[in-house]
């Protein structure tokens, strides 16, 4: 299988209630020859109507061949066939010689292809057979011939017997014809090759093209690691996606607030290929605990690769919430449809109505369980001497959480009251909107604790 590794993680292992995390979707494949090692052999034509500009036309298009498979089985070209992967020259006239074996060696390989000259007549039949020889029958890998002609049969037996025996034997193989002075029959080339023939078999008139023929074909049989790719992400019903970035490769698309479908059109083409995709999710419920940030993740390509993405969990930290001052309770009445007056008796009430009121929030940071924490709230005014005037004092107890662990606690709606004729910012004193400049200086410690004072002082 093409695919060699997927992962999917976060950046964060906590959030709080509402927090965003980073997710990361990662995949990789290889072409289809770095994870099905394969031993290819290139049966050359060398017949003398390939002389001169042909037949250096043909060494440029195999030694290119050479090339993309070096890269295609181990991510470069650094002068060796990877990954189990072979490759070995066989060339014909009147005979067949094996001018190498199956061998690794990008140098060896194209010093034999260099050293090829041409001349006699074409003898199919012994080119086959010879590329035959040098396949180990108890080898596991994949064995593929790849003939290059350019004209018909002009020596030996009939060579279909023997292409029907190599396919037999399980060996693929394909058919380059180069269409040249002895002319070339397409039907025996699609005779010779492994159905279906428009994969297998390629002709040119002009052995211009020999060397993006040869190209071609070493692409072909190093297909990609997949195509077609497909990736159906849905997040947990507890989470929202707030935002996709652009994947390094194909497309990424928000389907919802929930699903991300991400295309790749083929991945692992000439080497081991990566490709990313980030996207962003916010925590949406009120619930707390260990929570898996995908719901489900659905993997599909044309080659039927099967994928397993790990499911990563996070911990959400929904904080403790405190209101110390509730607010006023309403009391609550009724006017008829028909009423014109109504005389109602609120009760008693506080003056803390006169003048603005000043409602502050805050978060207390990293309070550990089993601790009360002791708030003081200082709120003072500044004139326009910078002068501070008090304008009030606030000390609250928090009560002591359970959880597990440290953990951020919100103290909310702790009131103040601003009257009006203590303005002091400046402006109208008797406005109702004049400017106020306030001062907040927040005190917080924790009142439990194991500390005891010594019985005794001891001096030295």
């Amino acid at each position: 299988m093409g695919i060699t590794n997927v992962n999917k993680q976060i950046n964060l292992s906590q959030i709080d209630c509402q927090g965003t995390v980073k997710v990361t979707l990662a995949l990789t494949a290889a072409p289809d020859i770095s994870t099905n090692p394969t031993d290819i052999v290139l049966v050359l034509d060398r017949s003398g109507s390939m002389s001169g500009t042909p037949l250096e036309n043909m060494k440029l298009g195999a030694k290119t061949f050479i090339d993309i498979i070096d890269e295609s089985t181990d991510s470069a070209k650094d002068g060796n066939i990877g990954s189990g992967s072979h490759i070995g020259i066989v060339s014909f006239s009147s005979s067949a010689t094996a001018d190498t074996q199956l061998i690794t060696s990008v140098a060896d390989l194209k010093a034999a292809v260099d050293a090829l000259t041409a001349g006699g007549a074409t003898n199919h039949a012994a080119a086959f057979s010879k590329a035959m020889q040098l396949f180990d029958p108890l080898s596991s890998n994949a064995k593929v011939i790849v003939m290059f002609t350019d004209g018909k049969t002009t020596a030996g037996p009939p060579p279909s017997p023997v292409a029907e025996a190599a396919r037999a034997a399980g060996i693929v193989i394909y058919c380059i014809g180069l269409i040249g002075s002895d002319g070339i029959d397409v039907s025996t080339l699609n005779d010779w090759a492994t159905d279906p023939d428009d994969s297998h078999v390629a002709v040119t008139p002009d052995e211009t093209e020999l060397e993006d023929l040869f190209a071609s074909l070493a692409a072909n049989i190093s297909k990609p690691g997949a195509t077609d790719i497909v990736i159906d992400e849905v997040v947990n019903p507890e989470f929202s996606i707030t935002s996709v970035s652009p994947p390094t490769l194909g497309t990424a698309t928000a389907v919802n607030f929930n699903t991300i479908q991400w295309k790749i059109s083929q991945l692992g083409v000439s080497g081991n290929e990566g490709a990313t995709l980030e996207f962003f999710v916010r925590h949406t419920s009120p619930s707390t605990g260990v929570k898996q940030i995908n719901q489900s993740i659905a993997y599909s390509d044309a080659e039927g690769n099967q994928v397993d993405f790990p499911s990563p969990v996070i911990q959400v930290d929904c904080r403790d919430v405190i209101t110390p001052e509730p607010c006023p309770v309403p009391v609550e009445f009724t006017i008829e449809g028909c009423q014109d007056t109504l005389s109602l008796d609120l009760g008693d009430t506080y003056l803390e109505s006169q003048g603005r009121i000043l409602e502050l929030s805050v978060t207390i940071k990293n309070v550990c369980p089993g601790k009360r924490v002791a708030l003081g709230v200082i709120l003072t005014e500044t004139d326009c001497n910078g002068m501070e005037h008090p304008r009030g004092l606030k000390t609250i107890t928090v009560p002591a959480h359970t959880s597990p662990g440290c953990r951020d606690v919100r103290v909310e709606c702790i009131k103040f009251v601003l009257p009006e004729d203590l303005n002091v910012s400046g402006g109208n004193p008797n406005g109702l909107c004049g400017v106020r400049n306030l001062k907040v200086r927040l005190l917080a410690n924790t009142i439990d604790t194991d500390f005891r004072c010594c019985d005794t002082i001891t001096s030295i």
